[in-house]
């Protein structure tokens, strides 16, 4: 790995203090070390045999330096963090430590690697995790996203950094929060508090409170602080990008589900809609799913590795195999209803008001349709599809003043009226659509967006048309790469999984971007089946470009690919109602016994 001799070399201010010890064992003298020079503090000259004593030991420590173990060793016990009072430690974020336990290397997900296993809450409810490695911590500090509506604590979630050697090495500090509450569904966000922790805040003041943490743990601060989150952890990234611009140098946002109210409530109810029309029986279940993908890739004139690589640019109709009168459909012979067929073109169009405008930015590809399974198709005709639920919770409890616990997924109306009515009050706090990156850029942060192009929960088009709309606020293409980079997955379904490579380490890439200046002119996905043995390679360039075997080689090998431009991608314009702009965002707080919610960042 190119990153790995960073990582495995101890940081001179870290390996100098170190020596000093040594050297002090071995002479009895406090001596002071600088680079390139050494002198005892008590004014006394090592004789000539101690100094050969301790070059020994000098030389035994440098050999370590390439050991993975070397690093930044705790300035106290883990035990002792839950006797520190943290209330005051960060302004305007009291938060305290409920918990601090050595967690054994063995017992470690994230690597092999023995950990202080911190645990707190931030007030109110914001409870977290930290794991703060006993040796080998390099000063840098990783934060991880969470997914749906959250409600949960994975400090182990770290979804691009598959194989990062100094993440499983514990060269990073990492900690997840719960966005503030500790359960799954919308229930939470009748509370406006727990609302604005969800939307836009708990992120910020998790990142704040490890730092104080990380910074009393080790004695000193962390020097890079990364954040690494896919779908509803994408979002969380986005909103740090946007909001909190000094927050992390890099951020990884997979997926992200950053126009949060349009996707659950607009997007989701759409499909939903679509499948079951009229409210009645769904036209199409998970045993249409093979034959439809099937007919889709021909259709698409996809390879022979089934992986439409450019789907954007595929326009497959439906009605191409629409029943002929009196057809029976049969799996050698597989064809569509009528309602089959209008079902199918809604979900490839995506949801639309009487105007024909789009009310989210995106629709399902053509090429995903083995991933529709459980989320927009059902089991059965009168099952009920994921869609729906995620709908009702949106509905009922997340984008009203009061709950409206009757709401379903058939009572969302695409007119243009509804959409103000919905997204008027909701977006400025729970979405993160602002192009405007700027002071992130100034800051010196850099950006990895990554999307499957097979996603069944949030369609990739969305986030291309996003950075589309980054690109022209940050003066285009060239100026947007310098700091921003989108990579899009052929046939990977939501953060992974689907029938294209899947896995990959976009960490590594993201510090070598930071520390090295060295911008991802590519990531390498793998396939990976039980055992974790990889059996495909296939890289990933920059939007707008995509990966074409232009060397006959084998599909599954990442030499067989080189870049090409996506025509489609580049030329991307959608007929929209909303628009990503600046100066929606919304932030809330008490004032007077009140809840006030005004206008502008955080």
């Amino acid at each position: 790995m190119a990153t790995l001799s960073r990582w495995c070399r101890w940081k001179s201010a870290t390996f100098m203090a170190t020596l000093a010890t040594a050297l002090t064992l071995v002479t009895g003298v406090s001596v002071a070390l600088a680079a390139g020079a050494t002198g005892a503090t008590g004014g006394t000259q090592a004789s000539a045999a101690t100094r050969a004593s301790a070059a020994k030991v000098a030389t035994e420590l440098a050999t370590t330096t390439s050991g993975t173990s070397s690093g930044i060793a705790p300035a106290m016990s883990c035990a002792g963090l839950t006797s520190l009072d943290l209330a005051a430690a960060v302004p305007g974020v009291p938060f305290e430590i409920s918990s601090a336990t050595e967690l054994a290397a063995g017992s470690n997900t994230l690597g092999n690697w023995a950990a202080c296993d911190v645990k707190g809450v931030i007030a109110p409810q914001i409870h977290f995790e930290m794991k703060l490695p006993e040796t080998g911590w390099q000063a840098d500090y990783l934060q991880v996203g969470c997914g749906g509506l959250c409600g949960n604590v994975n400090v182990s979630n770290a979804p691009a950094s598959a194989g990062c050697v100094p993440l499983t090495s514990g060269a990073f500090a990492v900690a997840a929060g719960d966005e503030g509450h500790y359960q799954g569904g919308g229930l939470f966000s009748t509370d406006p508090t727990l609302r604005a922790d969800f939307g836009y805040k708990s992120d910020h003041q998790l990142a704040r409170a490890a730092k104080a943490v990380i910074e009393r743990y080790y004695g000193q601060a962390a020097d890079h602080a990364y954040f690494d989150g896919c779908s509803q952890g994408g979002h969380q990234a986005l909103t740090e990008a946007q909001r909190y611009p000094t927050d992390f140098d890099g951020i990884i946002a997979g997926a992200p589900a950053n126009n949060f109210t349009a996707l659950n409530t607009f997007s989701h109810a759409w499909t939903a809609q679509s499948v079951y029309l009229g409210g009645g029986p769904a036209t199409i279940t998970n045993a249409d799913l093979a034959n439809l993908h099937a007919a889709v890739l021909k259709g698409c004139g996809a390879p022979a590795d089934g992986i439409v690589a450019d789907p954007l640019s595929c326009t497959w109709d439906p009605v191409t195999i629409r029943c002929a009168a009196g057809q029976p459909s049969t799996s050698s012979d597989y064809c569509l209803t009528a309602d089959q067929v209008t079902t199918l073109r809604r979900i490839y169009a995506g949801p639309t008001d009487e105007n024909g405008k789009l009310l989210y930015p995106g629709y399902q590809l053509r090429g995903s349709e083995l991933n529709w399974a459980g989320i927009i198709t059902p089991a059965t005709a009168t099952g009920a599809s994921g869609d729906i639920g995620f709908v009702r919770e949106t509905l009922r409890y997340q984008i009203f003043d009061s709950p409206q616990p009757t709401l379903t997924y058939k009572d969302v109306k695409f007119t243009a009226a509804y959409y103000k009515k919905v997204m008027a009050p909701n977006e400025g706090m729970y979405d993160a659509t602002d192009p405007d990156l700027k002071a992130f850029k100034a800051a010196g942060g850099k950006l990895i967006l990554w999307h499957g192009l097979g996603d069944q929960h949030i369609p990739a088009v969305g986030t291309m048309a996003y950075y589309k709309a980054v690109e022209k606020v940050m003066g285009g293409g060239a100026a947007t790469e310098s700091f921003a980079r989108l990579f899009l997955l052929p046939g990977v379904a939501h953060c992974g999984g689907g029938q294209g490579p899947d896995t990959f380490d976009a960490l590594t890439a993201m510090t070598d971007w930071v520390t090295k200046g060295e911008a991802p002119s590519s990531l390498t996905t793998r396939s990976v089946d039980s055992g974790g043995n990889t059996t495909a390679t296939r890289p990933v360039y920059p939007f707008p470009y995509v990966a074409e075997n232009t060397t006959d080689g084998p599909a599954d090998d990442a030499g067989s690919y080189t870049p090409v431009r996506s025509t489609a991608e580049a030329n991307l314009t959608l007929n929209r109602l909303g628009s990503f702009r600046s100066g929606y965002e919304t932030v809330g707080n008490w004032a007077h016994g009140k809840w006030v919610v005004s206008k502008g960042k955080a």
